[in-house]
Order: C-alpha cells, then sequence, then structure tokens
C-alpha cells in the first residue's frame, strides 16, 4: 500500500494530542533522573562509587518496581474501552477496587523489596559500591505504596483520555524532587550530606506528595468525585481485581523479563574487574541516555493504547489500524533522530555527569551501541501498547521471555565475556532480543487485526 500523508494526518493529530502530555510528563521524569544523576556525580568529583552505588540501587529497585507497574496498566484498556462505551458506573468500580487491591499490593511489594537487601552483596558487586547502594535502595522501598497508589489514578486518568492533570502532578512532584535532592545531598539548611542516601529520601518524599496530590484532585474536583462515590476500604469485587490481573499480569511479566535483561545487564558489568566502578559508571550514564529516549518512546505508546483501545470500544476497525500504523510512523521518526544524536554527541554527553576518564571513554563507547537499538525498541514498545488496547496481551509475555531470556541475555554474555568484547558486548545483546521482539509482536499484531476485521 503506497504511504500517503494525507491519509494519516489526521491520526498523527489525534496520537500527538494524547502523547505529548504524557511525553512532557516523561521529560520530566527524565529531567528528574538526570538531575538525580549530575548532582550524584558532582558529589563523587572524580570518585565514580556515589554514582556506582544509585546505578546498582536504582536497577536491583527497578526490577520489581517496573513489575508491579506493569499490574498497574491493565487498568488503562479496560477503563478505555468502558469510556468508548459511556459506561461510568463499571469504571467507578474498576477504580475502586484498583485503590483497595494496588493499596495492599504496594505494601506488600515494599516487604518483598526489603526483604532481598541481604542479596545484593551476593551479585558480583564491588563491596564498596554494595555498601554504599543499601541506604539508597532501602529509602527507594520505603516509598513503594506511594508508587502503586500514584499509578492506579494515573492509569485511569489516561483510560478516559486525560492525560494533562497527570502531567501537572508529576511535574509539580519532579520538582520537589530536584529541590529535595538539593538539600538532602549536600546538606542544607542544617542538614547533614545525605550523599545517595539523600536521593532515595527525596525520591520517597516527592512520590508521597504525588500519590497525595492525585487523591486530592479526584475528591475536589465534581467531574471526578463521583467515580469514589460509595467507596469502602473494606469492600472489595474479586471479579474486579481478576479482570485487572486478567489485562495486567501478562504486562507485568513482560516487563519484568524487559527489565531484568537490563538490570542483568548492568549487574554483569560489574563483572568487568579489570575496570572496577567505571564500568558501571559508565553503563548508568549510558543508560540514563537510553531512559530518555525510551521514556519519549513510552509516551507514543501510552497514548496508542489509549487510542486503540477507544476505537476498539467503538469497534471501529478500519480507524483503529490506521492509529497503530500511525503511532509506528511517530516512533520511526523519533528514535532515527535519537540514534542520530547519540552518536554524534557520544564524546560530550558524559562529560556532563563525571570527570571519571575511565567512566567517560566507556561511556562514549556505549552510547554507539546504545544507538543501533532505539529503533526495535520503540517498535516493540508501541507494539505493545497496541496489543494493550486490543486487550490481547497473553502472547507478549512468552515472546519476551525469547527475546530477553533466551536471546538478550546469553549472546550479551557470549559476545561481553566469551568473545571479549566487554562491555559493548553486553548492549549488542540488547540489538537482538528487542529486534526480535520488535518482528514477533508486529507478526501477532497483523494477524490480529486481520481476524478483527473479519469478525466485524
Amino acid at each position: 500500500m503506497t504511504y500517503s500523508f494525507s491519509q494519516y494526518r489526521a491520526q498523527y493529530k489525534s496520537n500527538l494530542r494524547l502523547a505529548l502530555p504524557i511525553a512532557m510528563t516523561q521529560i520530566g521524569q527524565i529531567l528528574t533522573q538526570i538531575a538525580d544523576n549530575l548532582m550524584i556525580g558532582r558529589y563523587g568529583g572524580e570518585n565514580p562509587i556515589p554514582l556506582a552505588a544509585v546505578s546498582f540501587g536504582g536497577m536491583v529497585f527497578f526490577i520489581l518496581f517496573i513489575a508491579a507497574i506493569g499490574i498497574t496498566m491493565g487498568i488503562t484498556p479496560l477503563v478505555g474501552e468502558l469510556f468508548a462505551q459511556h459506561d461510568r458506573q463499571k469504571s467507578a468500580g474498576l477504580l475502586q477496587n484498583g485503590i483497595l487491591f494496588f493499596s495492599l499490593f504496594g505494601l506488600m511489594m515494599a516487604a518483598v523489596q526489603y526483604a532481598l537487601i541481604p542479596l545484593l552483596y551476593h551479585m558480583g558487586q564491588p563491596v564498596e559500591v554494595v555498601d554504599a547502594a543499601i541506604p539508597y535502595y532501602r529509602m527507594l522501598v520505603y516509598g513503594m505504596p506511594f508508587v502503586m497508589l500514584f499509578f492506579v489514578f494515573k492509569q485511569f486518568l489516561e483510560g478516559v483520555g486525560n492525560t494533562k492533570t497527570v502531567l501537572v502532578v508529576s511535574m509539580a512532584a519532579n520538582l520537589l524532587n530536584v529541590l529535595l535532592n538539593w538539600v538532602f545531598i549536600y546538606g542544607h539548611f542544617g542538614l547533614p550530606a545525605m550523599g545517595p542516601e539523600g536521593a532515595g529520601l527525596s525520591t520517597t518524599l516527592s512520590r508521597a506528595a504525588a500519590a497525595t496530590a492525585m487523591v486530592t484532585y479526584f475528591y475536589s474536583h465534581p467531574k471526578y468525585r463521583g467515580y469514589l462515590e460509595g467507596f469502602n476500604f473494606v469492600r472489595m469485587s474479586l471479579a474486579k481485581v481478576k479482570s485487572i490481573l486478567r489485562i495486567g499480569l501478562p504486562i507485568s511479566l513482560q516487563m519484568f523479563l524487559e527489565a531484568s535483561a537490563f538490570v542483568g545487564t548492568s549487574i554483569m558489568m560489574g563483572w568487568f574487574s579489570e575496570l572496577g566502578a567505571a564500568a558501571i559508571s559508565g553503563n548508568q550514564i549510558a543508560a540514563t541516555s537510553g531512559n530518555c529516549s525510551f521514556m519519549l518512546i513510552m509516551s507514543v505508546g501510552a497514548a496508542t493504547t489509549i487510542r486503540v483501545s477507544h476505537c476498539y470500544g467503538r469497534r471501529d476497525i478500519g480507524e483503529l489500524a490506521v492509529a497503530a500504523k500511525a503511532s509506528l510512523h511517530l516512533v520511526l521518526m523519533f528514535t532515527l533522530v535519537t540514534a542520530l544524536c547519540f552518536i554524534s554527541l557520544r564524546h560530550l554527553i558524559p562529560t556532563l555527569f563525571t570527570a571519571n576518564a575511565d567512566a567517560i571513554a566507556i561511556t562514549s563507547h556505549l552510547l554507539i551501541f546504545s544507538a543501533l537499538y532505539q529503533l526495535p525498541d520503540g517498535i516493540q514498545n508501541v507494539s505493545i501498547g497496541i496489543l494493550r488496547g486490543i486487550q490481547d496481551v497473553k502472547i507478549i509475555m512468552p515472546i519476551a521471555f525469547v527475546a530477553y531470556w533466551l536471546l538478550n541475555l546469553p549472546v550479551g554474555y557470549l559476545l561481553g565475556f566469551v568473545l571479549g568484547m566487554g562491555p559493548a558486548g553486553l548492549y549488542l545483546g540488547f540489538s537482538i532480543g528487542l529486534g526480535t521482539a520488535a518482528i514477533l509482536l508486529l507478526l501477532r499484531i497483523r494477524r490480529r487485526v486481520r481476524a478483527l476485521r473479519a469478525e466485524n
């Protein structure tokens, strides 16, 4: 089929209208993450251990963090379908049960993450890095219940097409995080300099503020207060919780498998004993740069889920297919630009974070390989967004298992250690895993859209 811009113009506008507030939210998170790393990097100076500690502690925390968030994402396509069908009562039931379930789930996840602290010494990392990472990690764990509560409201609002409120709350929380970083990391207003632990405390306090702001918004806004009418802390519908888990658990498992591939690679960076903490710091800077791209890609994927779920609720498969293709076009353009930026700025980017010469050299090399996996990463993310929108999520977990655990990690280890490519070999594993996931997901989408057309 010949491409026609006029055919997709309206879809680009609709997708971007939803994606831009989400993108601004993600940019705020990116800037906060960059600020964290810049402040910790400057706090350490030529000593790479503080930055390496934040990298290691954050990566270990991220595995269960992202898996927990993934379950809440089951709310968005369900609410999106009901929103298109104007069923407010069922939407309210999903929100209220989501609040009850995920509040308890957040406490349980925090307990599990806290219990994992002793295992940090058994992951092959330098002892001095682990010693500095544990206080930071512990502070992040304390904020887990607030994270879950915030994301319940966030995913609900995205389901009804309201992405602007999430933007405002997230930006305010991110600004608070940066301010508190300045206070706690360096020690201002008579407080002691806490270093990495201060960065963790700032993050938890800002997450608590974001959750509180979401609750306040719903109770103070007449349009959304009705969704909480009759709310009771002891009333929970297992049927509604199961409907969320039916969509959320496969999403969570996929995100866990993908995150574990990135975290596993970060852990393996610490196994290059001859490079020491410089390899961990270099990976952290390259990963932070990659996350800048990934967060924006996620905004397109999230917008795609909203658009597709609304089309799916109306059973308008023709518009659904065009909206999905438009998102793939947008992410294709964005990832190509990102890859070019990584390559052309690879010598400048690391100098913003550290003065350590070894870490700068490693980062510059890794950014080239990070550029290679931008395109498949974008395609697989938007493809998952499409499948979420049509509630076809069971297939994404086995695809993720093959792509990340059977290919990404083993190939990365083979290239990095057995064949002697070092850190660059680990990054090539990403290209193999993400590329495989992108191809398999596109094939699944093609098959499902054909089936939906046939049903109509």
